[in-house]
């Protein structure tokens, strides 16, 4: 008895099926490898474009931060400036403020008052 003899034979049409079972098999696996892969690159893509989206939110928040913090100083001046200039306003007003500003800028005297101008520097000598 050959080797031959003891194998028996598949039939045609089993094997015609098999064969057809995993070409599907075959395909699936390629559709499903394909789609998983579109949805990858889809991902990939829309993450990176948050990424890129929320660094230049946070580059333009930075700016808009020190803009505000430079306006916050600005306001701060210019209020000191105000209270300054509405001081000198109010003393102005003042008759007995604007000549001892006229005496002391201007020279001017009472009657009967010598002025004499002292310099601030010490003498070189």
């Amino acid at each position: 008895m050959s080797h031959e003899d003891k194998v028996s034979k598949l039939h045609p049409g089993y094997m015609q099926q098999h064969h057809a079972y995993v070409q599907r098999q075959k395909r699936r696996k390629q559709r499903l490898m394909r789609r998983l892969v579109l949805v990858s690159i889809i991902t990939l893509l829309a993450v990176g474009t948050m990424i890129t989206y929320h660094l230049k939110q946070r580059d333009l928040q930075a700016e808009k931060k020190q803009q505000y913090e430079e306006m916050e100083d600005t306001l701060t001046s210019l209020k000191k400036q105000e209270e300054n200039l509405t001081e000198e306003i109010n003393l102005l007003q003042d008759d007995e403020y604007v000549l001892e500003i006229a005496r002391t800028n201007y020279f001017f005297s009472k009657k009967g008052e010598l002025i004499f101008k002292i310099p601030d520097e010490e003498p070189s000598y």
